[in-house]
């Protein structure tokens, strides 16, 4: 019964939800975090940069903007460790993470310049690796939060498909895969 009450009281501050028993398990102060609204995932913008080049600044790969990116997301492989005598479970260590493959998405234009990149890539030249940021912004055009791809490699490049009785606008792609996911501060 205590083990449901302390469970119900973590959910309620977690959610910043009232729930019986909630107000006074935390004391009745609400935590800043629970005020805040959330971001609106439509309003970002990516830029490129040399890896390990600070001085140099953005390089100027992509003109135009991207409508969609997805696949912000890292997870991590549990070691499970198996002791004699511990009959409730095994003991859960953290390990190895892994990153998911970022899909950029965008209107298709005259712009050949991320093409460029994976032909440069995979042609065997020397091209490279680029670190990207993709900077959330609020309703006002401010950026709140910007997360930090490092040595990302274009691994898939596809073009717009093409059909003689459509009528959309092209869209192209271009996944990356990269060895870091950050968050980079404000400050």
């Amino acid at each position: 019964m205590a083990f449901e009450a302390n469970l119900s009281a973590g959910i309620s501050v977690a959610t910043g939800g009232a729930s019986p028993g909630g107000a006074a398990a935390t004391g009745g102060a609400d935590l800043p975090e629970n005020r805040l609204a959330p971001l609106h995932v439509f309003r970002f913008e990516i830029s490129f940069k040399r890896a390990g080049d600070t001085p140099g600044g953005p390089v100027p790969m992509c003109s135009g903007a991207f409508s969609e990116c997805t696949g912000l997301e890292a997870t991590m492989e549990p070691k499970v460790i198996k002791s004699g005598g511990a009959n409730y479970g095994p003991a859960q260590r953290a390990g190895q993470i892994s990153f998911a493959t970022v899909i950029l998405k965008r209107g298709m234009t005259s712009t050949r310049d991320l093409w460029k990149w994976f032909q440069l890539v995979g042609g065997g030249g020397y091209a490279y690796r680029l670190s990207a940021e993709i900077a959330m912004q609020d309703a006002a055009g401010n950026t709140v939060l910007t997360w930090g791809l490092d040595k990302c490699l274009p691994v898939k490049f596809k073009a717009a498909d093409l059909n003689a009785k459509g009528n959309d606008v092209g869209i192209e792609e271009l996944h990356l895969a990269h060895e870091g996911l950050r968050l980079i501060s404000a400050g």
